[in-house]
């Protein structure tokens, strides 16, 4: 990308708030990091390619914000402190307002995290960025997907169905409109902190990318248990219960994706405790369900059993190879 690619790392690095555990960042071949004493390494990478995880024309300022913060939702799944990032982009050509108001989203999210990014790359071509965050975790605490126990209520931590109704009205495949949904898909809010504060109380926690059905599926698959839920007790936004209504799809907001709530096991005489956390950190989160001994997930409506049509979001599932 020529001159243009030094410039804009330049202006990358002049945004960047070194943390104290950083031996070297950005401007050598590769960052040089210390690992806090007693604490083991949280790794994830995410990528967002225009026209599979946004629509073209979304605000920069949005796409900043969530690519950094679907990141963020995977170590908050962890129980992980966010640390580091890298951060690559792929971009058709150098836009000044368009990268500005891309890294005023990205950088104003890391700055509220105590984020440094500490490396990563740049190139022209289709659009698609990539960012792999850092965290730290005490030794033999994250939060693992396999440790769920029969008896465990199941929690989430927020409405569902927000961001897949936000993406319908992008699309205009429905007349509801509510800011709350746009915000929900564009500007998502990782529960970094509520991760941090379930560490020692779940027993297994997921960030909720795929849709609620497939996301609590990894729980169950990995833990080799079962569970049921009541999808009336699932907290929604009034504009999601509207379309439900209307459109008689009562699975939506169980396969839509893109929430980047917390769905968490913890052990039933945990509830007020985690009822106290979820009230502190002015969350919407309630208990959905139970796990149970026998495998496969069983979703009740008004006691009764719901028969499902969807499983969630997955790549590659209409491929052919």
């Amino acid at each position: 990308m020529g001159q243009g690619e030094f410039d804009l790392i330049r202006r990358i690095a002049a945004k960047v708030s070194p943390r104290q555990e950083t031996r070297l960042g950005i401007g050598d071949d590769c960052a040089l990091v210390q690992i806090p004493q007693g604490h083991e390494l949280a790794i994830t990478v995410d990528t967002m390619v225009e026209g599979t995880h946004f629509l073209k024309g979304t605000n920069p300022r949005h796409l900043g914000h969530k690519l950094l913060a679907v990141n963020l939702s995977d170590l908050a799944a962890m129980g992980a402190e966010p640390l580091w990032c890298t951060l690559a982009l792929t971009l058709p050509d150098l836009d000044p307002i368009w990268i500005e108001a891309f890294l005023e989203g990205f950088f104003n999210l890391a700055k509220s995290h105590h984020i440094e990014v500490i490396g990563g790359d740049t190139t022209q071509g289709p659009r698609a960025m990539t960012v792999q965050a850092l965290g730290k975790i005490p030794i033999g605490e994250a939060l693992r997907r396999s440790h769920a126990k029969v008896g465990d209520l199941i929690y989430i931590s927020g409405p569902l169905g927000g961001a897949g109704l936000g993406l319908r009205m992008r699309q205009n495949l429905t007349t509801i409109q509510d800011k709350a949904a746009i915000d929900a898909l564009e500007c998502p809010t990782p529960r970094t902190a509520l991760g941090q504060a379930l560490r020692g109380i779940a027993h297994a926690c997921i960030d909720i990318s795929d849709g609620l059905l497939a996301d609590l599926g990894h729980i169950l698959n990995s833990s080799e248990v079962g569970a049921t839920i009541d999808i009336e007790a699932i907290p929604l936004l009034t504009s999601v219960r509207s379309y439900c209504a209307a459109t008689g799809d009562m699975e939506f907001p169980l396969t839509s994706g893109d929430d980047y709530e917390l769905c968490f096991t913890v052990p039933s005489d945990q509830r007020g405790r985690v009822d106290s956390l979820l009230k502190q950190h002015q969350l919407e989160g309630r208990v959905i369900g139970e796990i149970v001994k026998n495998k496969g997930l069983h979703v009740l409506q008004g006691g009764r059993p719901l028969l499902l049509k969807g499983k969630g979001y997955e790549h590659f599932k209409n491929s052919t190879t």
